[in-house]
């Protein structure tokens, strides 16, 4: 009889998940959606299981202040369609900063996530605002300073 070592499996009810708060201003769309997109997977968890939702919250403060590189103000655009035909619509991203800059930082994390219903639950766990306030102090995120070469967790609870 062989030996078989059994594969974990997290389930949801054996999860606590954290509030993580992330102030996006001055920096990368890019580089702050893919650490976005980790940690709500929940890849930097030791318990990561690729299909269940193991991760934390993430609530993003000024989504108005991010910053990109290059010309992509005004040479990226935003696609959607209405279904009808000729609804093509398109919007660059200096508008919609400008719109709704909520909606750059969804669709940069949206994008980076896997697409099934799994992705769609993990999508409702970010909170993304423009200014600086958010309704989310009773559950004291954890302040998360991302920088150039990483991140790291400041564990002061009196934000």
């Amino acid at each position: 009889m062989r030996n078989r070592q059994r594969s974990f499996h997290l389930k949801t009810s054996e999860q606590a998940p954290k509030w993580i708060l992330i102030d996006a201003s001055g920096k990368t769309l890019g580089r702050v959606a893919s650490r976005i997109a980790s940690i709500v997977r929940g890849k930097d968890n030791p318990s990561f299981t690729p299909s269940a939702d193991a991760g934390d919250f993430v609530v993003v403060v000024n989504a108005a202040h991010i910053t990109v590189t290059g010309n992509k103000l005004t040479d990226k655009f935003y696609y959607r369609h209405s279904g009808y035909p000729g609804g093509l619509k398109q919007e660059s991203l200096k508008s919609l900063l400008r719109r709704r800059p909520e909606r750059v930082i969804e669709h940069a994390v949206s994008g980076m996530l896997p697409k099934n219903r799994l992705g769609r639950r993990l999508l409702q766990k970010i909170k993304v605002y423009s200014g600086p306030e958010h309704p989310h102090v009773a559950q004291s995120p954890i302040p998360m300073v991302l920088s150039d070469r990483g991140e790291r967790i400041i564990l002061n609870q009196g934000v």
